[in-house]
């Protein structure tokens, strides 16, 4: 029987990619100089486990790669090498590198690349260099194992079961090797007689030779730490004296690494912070424990009411109303422990930037501290990887446009240090995102001139600071004086609005001029659940967003006044709401509407109003939400489609589009005398 290594393949990517986010997080927090042995032995062992796990399953080139970098670390941790920037940047371009190594090898490509031999002989360089520290004259260093220069003798016997947990150890000889040179010696005076072999017990034995120079036997043991309590093991150091160019050896033969025929030469591109959508999600037992009890509540209702139902009498309704009341709160725990399955903390998108803010630091010459609030504040999984993106562009700007120089904060009295602020919280059934900085701020009026000069807007108009701050997110809107490549192209700002909508959220922006912004980003906890006002109009029914609306009236002895281009509009407390027919805009009847016996609902979206003209007003409730556009096609002005309880189809209404296909963006900002209304209300 084959064994398919794919599943396998994608267990080790994704717990690589894992350990690769743990490694740049941990030297994030390493100083030069400072060497803290816990935060080094963090990126040691995630580096062991890729080199392991790389070995194991044949990808060469990925386990001499790590194998280099953990030589380096193993130095650090023994403290005959000091943490130094050079180092540390290095080791986070070598975490960029294996990112993109994984996935090539995901792809079935080569994962050698003209980056990765690059930084391979630029650790070499390193390795080869004498920087090491003087034990005798460092009071902090702590010493060497007795031996480990020489290289150890180990001693190996397994308990005879050991095959049988799935512990191979061939593996960890493997392992062995790729820390010096390995002399084995199988034992086997214990093999029993041909016919009394039972084949999936191991007889063997090993005595082992491991030649090498700074190898620790805090490296042996860890070799064999999956096994130490069901094996007998000895680790001791050589007495023999080995050759003082072993050193020398093992770097060439690290050296000596071919270079894959077609390897990929285009260099990393450290720059790049996305992030692949990973196939599967950790969860905790807790949460499994919780789907588990309520799955058991609805498997004793469902056998109370299958009891009722085999020979239902009337006296028995009371009976089965109660086991249908507890079958629908049981469907509601089910469905939340569901949704919390796939709940996660944003600390997965947060991680990703003070990495980011360093390099642009050092790429901008600026002084900016990262400060995380709320990090542990749980949304869905597909929410938060599709929020990566336009947060990435927002602290960018932050960073170019937002905070300035040193020089320009000491001569504005501030300190010469920036900070940015990414702060997660919950509010309702959202989740708010903001992003501060104590930057300079936005410049009214020159984002207002900006927007006039390229004709995104019309000169006279009186807008707020809002409506003139949204002016940003127009395509090919930019204040930028030069195109650089950290932001100033004219585009991204109207992508990441546009991406944060189709996730059903918004975003908006409030600035003090000389003290700096904040961008707030409100998003829904989860795609796959709405709540919903569902609205009756003809023979049709559609859901508004409960989060879009603003409020409901009734349309008897309103008046509707006419705009320029004959779009209607009502004004509602000194503001003028532009009026949209959904029997017009979707073509659902040809009859006139009849506004006296009509409701009117106002929603918002983009900072925009409409009123939306229904024929009444149904229930509010919880809509799972199903793809228009992947079972039928796009409908314009539709984000999607819900099965309500009756089995008909009910449409979920796209507020902003909607806005758009109304053609009244631009009704918030009328003036009085530019709407006309009839003095009889009814005619209109």
């Amino acid at each position: 029987m084959s064994i398919d290594m794919e599943q396998f393949h994608q267990v080790f990517f994704e717990e690589s990619l894992e350990g690769l986010d743990v490694m740049e997080s941990s030297l994030m927090e390493l100083q030069e100089g400072q060497a803290d042995l816990e935060v080094v032995n963090s990126v040691f062992r995630a580096a062991h486990s890729i080199k392991g796990g790389s070995a194991t399953f044949g990808f060469t080139a990925v386990a001499e790669f790590t194998h280099v970098l953990e030589t380096l670390l193993d130095e650090v941790r023994e403290g005959t090498r000091q943490i130094t920037s050079e180092m540390i940047d290095l080791l986070l371009q070598s975490v960029d590198c294996l990112r993109d190594q994984m996935s090539a090898l995901e792809k079935g490509e080569t994962a050698v690349s003209e980056k990765s031999h690059e930084l391979k002989e630029s650790f070499l360089a390193m390795l080869e260099s004498s920087d090491e520290v003087d034990l005798a004259s460092s009071n902090t260093a702590p010493q060497k194992e007795a031996g480990c220069s020489e290289g150890w003798s180990i001693f190996f016997k397994p308990e005879i079961e050991i095959v049988q947990s799935g512990n191979e150890p061939l593996r960890m000889f493997r392992e062995l090797s790729q820390l010096g040179r390995l002399k084995t010696t199988a034992l086997i005076d214990a093999l029993p007689s041909f016919t009394a072999l039972n084949p999936e017990n191991c007889y063997l034995y090993w005595e082992m030779e491991l030649h090498g120079t700074d190898i620790s036997e805090a490296q042996i043991k860890e070799v064999f730490e999956w096994v130490e309590d069901e094996s007998e093991i000895r680790i001791e150091p050589l007495t023999s004296n080995i050759n003082s160019e072993l050193k020398e050896d093992v770097i060439s033969e690290l050296k000596a690494v071919p270079t894959e025929e077609g390897a990929d030469n285009n260099e990393t591109n450290s720059g790049s912070f996305s992030k692949r959508e990973s196939a599967s999600i950790r969860v905790g037992i807790d949460k499994v424990d919780e789907l588990i009890n309520t799955v058991g509540e609805l498997v004793i209702t469902q056998s109370m009411l299958s009891a009722v139902g085999q020979d239902f009498q009337m006296d028995q309704l009371g009976r089965l109303q109660e086991g249908l009341n507890q079958l629908a709160q049981n469907t509601r725990e089910l469905q939340e422990s569901v949704m919390r399955i796939r709940m996660l903390p944003i600390s997965f998108s947060f991680n990703r930037y003070p990495r980011m803010i360093r390099d642009l630091s050092k790429q901008l010459d600026k002084k900016v501290e990262l400060v995380m609030v709320g990090e542990q504040t749980e949304l869905d999984k597909t929410v938060l990887e599709k929020i990566g993106d336009p947060l990435t562009h927002l602290v960018r700007n932050s960073m170019d446009h937002g905070i300035e120089s040193p020089a320009e904060r000491l001569e504005a009295g501030k300190s010469e240090t920036g900070t940015i602020t990414l702060k997660a919280s919950h509010q309702g059934g959202n989740i708010v995102i903001e992003i501060i900085d104590d930057g300079k701020g936005l410049d009214r009026e020159k984002i207002l001139a900006k927007a006039i000069e390229k004709g995104l807007q019309e000169p006279g108009d009186r807008l707020s600071d809002e409506q003139i701050y949204q002016l940003m997110f127009r395509p090919g809107f930019s204040t930028a004086e030069t195109v650089s490549d950290v932001s100033g192209r004219g585009v991204g700002m109207d992508v990441v609005r546009r991406n944060i909508q189709e996730l059903g959220g918004t975003i908006s922006i409030s600035s003090i001029q000389g003290e700096g912004s904040t961008i707030t980003i409100r998003l829904p906890l989860t795609l796959a659940i709405l709540d919903g006002q569902l609205a009756q109009v003809g023979d049709q029914i559609f859901v508004f967003p409960l989060v879009s609306i603003i409020e409901s009236l009734e349309m008897r002895g309103v008046e509707v006044g006419k705009a320029a281009g004959g779009c209607d509009l009502i004004k509602l407390r000194e503001e003028y709401i532009p009026v949209v027919y959904l029997t017009e805009v979707f073509g659902i009847s040809d009859q006139p509407v009849i506004l006296d016996e009509s409701l009117l609902v106002v929603v918002e979206g983009n900072n925009e109003k409409i009123g939306v003209v229904i024929d009444d007003l149904l229930s509010q409730q919880q809509i799972v939400i199903k793809s228009l556009e992947a079972n039928y096609k796009k409908v314009e002005g539709v984000s999607g489609a819900t099965i309500l309880g009756d089995g008909r189809v009910a449409l979920i209404t796209d507020i902003p589009e909607l806005i758009q296909l109304s053609g009244a963006t631009h009704l918030n900002k009328l003036e009085a005398g530019s709407a006309t209304f009839p003095a009889d209300p009814q005619a209109a």
